[in-house]
């Protein structure tokens, strides 16, 4: 129906959830907000699947709890695998699982690659909590990178859009006022520049409301 508001799923972890800024900060709701403010559709608040320290396997597992109804969602987003660098665990394993939740997310788009979006792993590695623990940041980077890499290389694969947002997060993630009280986690502000790159992608995307 016309009236009916667009829906929208967000999957991660706490990157997706916002961890240590306010609701409204998180940047599904800043998207949404930029959404029904800049453009001619309407779209109704965000479905969230995400909490902080989640690997694929444990966003996988929260999804089946949570068990979303709205199924099919105009549109779907995935932020996940910095829990599996962070872990040491290996980039082929992740490629593995990450290209079976990214076929999960088209699933939950009604089988549309082209209403997913894929965002890039930041790298915690310029952050001052990396600093305060004498984290090898040149690893750290590196390690970032492949993850990225195989993530864009799936997403290829499967035609989904790919938001990369990684190299301005290295440029600003050092700074007090980009990350939260924990000194990790990003500040209202990086979330804002995420949403304002995601919007750019969604707004080119064709919604019939």
């Amino acid at each position: 129906m016309k009236d009916q508001p667009l829906t929208y799923l967000a999957l991660g972890d706490s990157y997706t959830i916002g961890e240590g800024v306010p609701e409204k900060d998180r940047y599904p709701n800043i998207l949404v907000e930029k959404l029904n403010t800049q453009t001619e559709l309407k779209w109704g608040k965000p479905k969230i699947i995400a909490k902080t320290g989640w690997t694929v396997d444990e966003l996988d597992k929260g999804i089946n709890e949570a068990a979303p109804t709205g199924t099919p969602y105009d549109l779907v987003t995935l932020l996940i695998g910095v829990n599996n660098q962070y872990r040491g665990r290996s980039v082929d394993d992740y490629r593995v699982d990450f290209e079976l939740m990214l076929l999960r997310a088209i699933g939950f788009a009604g089988n549309r690659p082209n209403r997913v979006v894929v965002v890039s792993i930041p790298d915690w590695g310029v952050t001052p909590f990396a600093d305060k623990r004498s984290t090898d940041k040149q690893k750290v980077a590196a390690e970032i990178d492949a993850y990225n890499q195989a993530k864009k290389s799936v997403c290829g694969k499967f035609g989904v859009k790919f938001v990369e947002i990684t190299e301005h997060y290295r440029r600003v993630g050092a700074q007090p006022d980009m990350v939260v009280e924990d000194q990790l986690h990003p500040s209202g502000k990086v979330y804002e520049h995420w949403a304002s790159e995601l919007f750019k992608v969604v707004n080119s995307i064709k919604f019939k409301q």
